[in-house]
């Protein structure tokens, strides 16, 4: 019995991982914009979608996919933000969310187009290898997808800490005005955060794509499950992004075990509600930006 749980546990924080890999891309945009990406699960899904057609066109594996991903999301997103995005940094809130909650529609009808209704699959001979840690049997997609999230996430922290243009980002976050005094170019600095936080979330994608059957409607699900985890964690926090991702991940697999498989969003919402009474600004929540 001990060791269910435990292998329980260690698959939904592995999971947790990718989860707090998606909550990043979502923290880093609103803590440098203060912008709420509303279609940030399409660009997740948008991930997925990318690692299947890898697989099963090119016959690329799952690194090669989470690249291409990165790539193409990153690019997606620079563009956009520069394009339409920079036009309502400075608009009201609400034509903000309709002009994402817009995107999002227009994502999800593309990929409908494009790909159909019907669930897609990755069925590698990878999907079926498992490590064995003492008693324990760890899935190894989930381990390398938990690995290379984790591993990505702090090397963004690390970029965010000592690169120039990180810095820059950080700057922007904290005073737009400041940051045009001294020379920083705000609409690029915002295009880039952008194209950061789409190319988490298609990274996201790409690395859960054997986990899951993609089809285009999976995207509302990603966005829940990373406002969760940025309210949860603190908003424009990236450990914060981290430990939430983590916790939901592990609540959401001992919910399953312990209660019931449809259980997992009913705790994930009752931790997010005693968060806001007790905790509003989260567990790691800081008045400064990222």
């Amino acid at each position: 019995m001990i060791e269910l749980y435990a292998g329980v546990a260690i698959n939904g924080l592995m999971i947790g991982a990718v989860y707090a890999l998606v909550a990043t891309g979502l923290n880093l945009i609103f803590g440098v914009m203060r912008v709420v990406n509303f279609a940030h699960g399409e660009i997740v899904v948008g991930g997925m979608y990318i690692g299947y057609g890898a697989w099963a066109l090119l016959g690329l594996p799952t690194s090669v996919s989470v690249a291409l991903a990165a790539i193409v999301m990153f690019g997606f997103g620079y563009c956009f933000q520069r394009l339409i995005g920079n036009q309502f940094a400075n608009r009201p809130q609400h034509a903000q969310f309709v002009l994402y909650i817009s995107l999002a529609l227009i994502i999800t009808g593309g990929l409908a187009m494009a790909f159909g209704p019907d669930p897609r699959s990755i069925q590698s001979a990878a999907s079926f290898s498992v490590y064995k840690i003492g008693s324990l049997r760890v899935d190894a997609t989930r381990l390398q997808a938990a690995l290379s999230a984790a591993g990505v996430i702090l090397a963004l922290w690390l970029w965010l800490r000592f690169s120039l243009t990180g810095k820059a980002l950080q700057a922007a976050s904290q005073n737009i005005i400041g940051g045009r005094a001294i020379g920083i170019r705000i609409d690029h600095v915002f295009a880039i955060a952008t194209g950061i936080g789409f190319a988490c979330a298609g990274i996201a994608g790409a690395l859960i794509a054997p986990l899951y059957d993609t089809t285009p409607y999976l995207s509302a699900d990603f966005t829940l499950i990373a406002f969760i985890i940025v309210i949860v964690g603190g908003l424009a926090s990236l450990p914060g992004a981290m430990l939430g991702g983590l916790i939901i991940g592990l609540v959401e697999g001992l919910a399953a075990i312990l209660f019931d498989p449809s259980a997992k969003s009913l705790l994930s919402y009752g931790l997010l509600i005693a968060i806001l009474l007790f905790r509003p600004m989260g567990l790691l929540g800081k008045r400064r930006a990222l």
